[in-house]
């Protein structure tokens, strides 16, 4: 095969006149005046490989120097690895016309140089005008889809392009690798660019570091595998080919969706009544308008701290926080701004985080543990007296004294099974939620035959919002029956609103509050209640009791000794519970809700009674109440324990901590009732 490089037009008549004196050469016929064109491969009657192309003047041994033909007025130009690099496959008999330019090689992979350096004599353009571009008809390549790959040329080719690409002496001969050998940088044998599919597959398989070859530009490059996600490497260029890299777009660390900030205006915006309502924990904003109806304590003591800060409530009412928190991240929408503080300004920064200290220092101490043998003796004892009040009657009979025994006890039994399901209600007996919620449905409903629902769906509101009018359920005898607080009376009275002569409630408080508050209302509101709310867990319980203490008192009393006997115990009950729950609450403040700090809101709503035993047992430990409602889940015998931390913190920010006797937290109520009826009277009369 004759190998030719481009030259002028006015030397194209030699070259052919070289290639026709070869060929007589051949044949045995002297030529004169003409010049040797060695070339390359095997010649056919010596079997010498030849790995040069030379020119030298006839009868003249070739130098290695001589390229040159006498003949020609002008020397050619040596051959390089770039340009041996597209060689064509077959030989050319057509010399190159200026307008036609080979097509570069694809580096990086052999045998893909054109077929042919020059087009054929039928297709060959005139010489362009000076100035004027031409353009040149697109080639397919080689590896393009549905294209049959073809063996490129004799071996004598393959093996000079595969010396010129990895830079080998123009003229030696390749060496061959041995089997199983890697390649160049990393790659396995056979090269990147052979023709045998599987030797090539093989070779990918077999480099180093799960990498995989692929080409793009002007070279190899290794593309990084799962097992290296950011190793990237890159081959170097076969010699004599220009490449360029391919351009790679700077890679940016992944990052989440950028958080949204709010401030405290906007989040008190979304705080009303079927609207969108936010709330605040631990300065994370949560939108709670679609949870709160399926929130487990109840929608409304949830949506009482909207539009609020209710880290602080968040942390009291809850056990396993961890837990929770996982189901409120669906509720996550933003953060409060860097530059806002984390509650409001109508709160007291330095008391807030003072007893989130003290808080932390309790748990620390171990006072939220509970003593189970202290909670099993109380029910112990509630079970016995429940059984003594039924062995009276059986063993002394129906009379009078009998009788009126029998309903002192069970008015005992329920007085402190409420007291009883008050701890398990507010979780505060076990660990576990579960455990707590059942023995909380056995004690209210079995032994009290009243639902558990309605107890959360009531108390809990009261601990959120204590003496908030219209957040608070305890205080909503206001003002259809009384009027409460000095605030909310003069209001009252302002608006010229007479519902009931307060002026006198002092004296009807002892007909309509605590006589008729269970018998003539809760018995019969409990029942519309889990009917209305399809509460059927809760009414089975509630069944359960009423079948037991039918089966048990009716055989002995009959059904109208049974009906006076159950409703004298509601009434007795009914006393025992308003007076006690009332001591706490009712001679303190009463307004609307000021959104202060949980300390403070719970301080000024609250007042405890001294600590006694039978004051202890009587109440339930609800004579420290202020304790109990800072901390609604600590187990009710660690109250006394914690009260000396909580009264050097009211000391120490001047606040008022009370504490007073029984029966002066008793007539406490009929004073602050007396007070605020006269102050409504003063406001009403007033022009």
């Amino acid at each position: 095969m004759m190998l030719f490089t481009r030259q002028p037009p006015r030397v194209l008549s030699l070259l052919l006149q070289a290639a026709q004196r070869v060929e007589r050469r051949a044949q045995g016929v002297s030529l004169s005046g003409g010049c040797w064109i060695h070339l390359e491969g095997e010649r056919p009657e010596t079997g010498e490989d030849v790995h040069s192309l030379k020119t030298s003047p006839l009868g003249q041994p070739p130098r290695q120097d001589d390229i040159g033909c006498q003949d020609s007025p002008s020397p050619l130009p040596t051959p390089t690895p770039a340009s041996l690099a597209g060689l064509p496959r077959r030989r050319a008999l057509h010399p190159p016309t200026p307008s036609a330019r080979p097509t570069p090689p694809v580096p990086g992979r052999a045998n893909s140089y054109p077929r042919t350096l020059w087009p054929p004599a039928h297709s060959r353009q005139p010489p362009p005008e000076p100035g004027r571009r031409t353009r040149e008809p697109p080639q397919e390549p080689l590896s393009s889809p549905g294209r049959k790959r073809r063996r490129s040329g004799s071996g004598i080719e393959r093996q000079l392009l595969q010396g010129a690409r990895e830079g080998a002496p123009l003229g030696a001969r390749p060496q061959p690798r041995a089997p199983g050998q890697a390649g160049r940088q990393g790659l396995a044998a056979p090269a990147a660019g052979s023709t045998n599919g599987r030797a090539r597959r093989g070779a990918r398989r077999a480099a180093p570091g799960g990498l995989k070859t692929a080409r793009a530009g002007g070279g190899l490059r290794t593309r990084a595998t799962p097992s290296e996600p950011r190793a990237r490497a890159r081959q170097p260029c076969p010699a004599g080919a220009q490449s360029r890299p391919a351009p790679m777009a700077p890679e940016t660390p992944a990052q989440g969706p950028t958080p949204r900030y709010f401030t405290w205006d906007e989040v008190a915006q979304r705080s009303g009544r079927g609207k969108e309502q936010w709330l605040v924990i631990d300065r994370k904003v949560y939108n709670i308008s679609e949870f709160t109806r399926r929130h487990p304590g109840g929608s409304r003591v949830i949506s009482h701290y909207a539009g609020q800060d209710a880290t602080d409530p968040f942390v009291a009412f809850h056990i396993n926080k961890s837990l929770v928190r996982k189901y409120m991240n669906s509720l996550l929408i933003g953060e409060l701004s860097p530059e806002q503080p984390s509650f409001e300004p109508t709160k007291n920064k330095e008391l807030t985080d003072e007893f989130r200290e003290l808080r932390a220092t309790v748990e620390q101490m171990g006072l939220m543990k509970p003593n189970h043998i202290f909670f099993l003796l109380y029910l112990l004892h509630i079970l016995l007296l429940d059984v003594a009040a039924w062995l009276t009657l059986w063993v002394f009979g129906t009379s009078f004294v009998p009788f009126l025994l029998c309903a002192v006890l069970l008015s005992t039994v329920q007085a402190q099974a409420g007291w009883l399901q008050h701890d398990f209600g507010h979780l505060s007996v076990f660990s576990t939620s579960t455990w707590n919620h059942l023995l909380h449905h056995f004690v209210i409903g079995q032994l009290k035959g009243a639902p558990a629902s309605w107890w959360n769906h009531l108390h809990f509101q009261h601990h959120a919002k204590p003496n908030c009018f219209r957040k608070d359920p305890d205080i909503n005898m206001h003002p259809f029956f009384f009027a409460l607080g000095k605030i909310l009376s003069v209001e009252l009275g302002k608006q010229k609103k007479k519902y009931m002569p307060y002026n006198h409630q002092h004296k009807y408080f002892f007909l309509i509050g605590p006589p008729a508050l269970l018998p003539l209302y809760f018995q019969w509101y409990i029942f519309y209640f889990v009917i209305q709310r399809k509460k059927w867990v809760d009414l089975a319980w509630m069944v359960t009791f009423y079948v037991r203490i039918v089966l048990t008192y009716v055989p002995l009393l009959g059904l109208k000794g049974f009906l006076g006997l159950f409703f004298m115990v509601r009434f007795l009950e009914s006393n025992w519970f308003v007076w006690v729950t009332q001591m706490n609450h009712i001679p303190m403040h009463i307004d609307h809700d000021q959104n202060k700090d949980w300390f403070s809101t719970q301080l000024q709503a609250t007042c405890n009674v001294h600590k006694s035993a039978f004051n202890d047992w009587f109440s339930g430990h609800l004579n420290f109440q202020i304790e109990h409602h800072l901390f609604p889940t600590m187990p009710r015998h660690n109250y006394h324990k914690v009260a000396p931390l909580v009264q050097s913190l009211c000391a120490k920010h001047g606040i008022q901590y009370q504490s007073k006797p029984l029966l002066s937290a008793f007539a406490d109520i009929v004073y602050s009732l007396k007070e605020s009826g006269q102050l409504w009277l003063d406001a009403y009369l007033q022009q």
